[in-house]
């Protein structure tokens, strides 16, 4: 008895590329998910120091233009005189922080940025809700 083979065999390699694709699919899921962890030393610090708080101002400004400063209120007007005096004996390094209401006018927010620039502070931010 003879065997009939075929001159031109084909070879079927869709169950191959289908499972790679699936084991590349599942790499793909997996590997964001991998946590690498490296041993480290830290080197010691001084135990003797304590951290200081940073000293910084708050400025807030009401809806109705009322700027509040160090437990006292202002009118905008009369800020800029009354926030040189009280300021005159500070160090013009630390951070000066402006709440203002939302609805107020760009102006009036500018007015109080520039009242500060003009006083010297130099670390000056806007605080916004989020």
């Amino acid at each position: 008895m003879r065997y009939q083979w075929d001159e031109n065999p084909d070879l079927n390699i869709t169950p191959l590329v289908d499972i790679m694709l699936v084991l590349m699919a599942i790499l793909m899921v997996t590997a964001p998910t991998i946590i690498y962890e490296e041993n480290i030393t830290l080197p010691q610090g001084s135990r003797t120091k304590t951290f200081e708080k940073v000293k910084s101002l708050e400025i807030r400004m009401d809806k109705k233009g009322i700027i509040y400063f160090q437990k006292e209120k202002y009118e905008k007007l009369a800020f800029p005189d009354r926030f040189l005096l009280k300021t005159q004996s500070l160090d013009k390094k630390i951070p000066v922080y402006i709440r203002a209401d939302e609805r107020l006018p760009y102006k009036d927010v500018m007015f109080l940025l520039k009242t500060v620039k003009e006083a010297g502070f130099s670390k000056v931010s806007l605080v916004t809700n989020g």
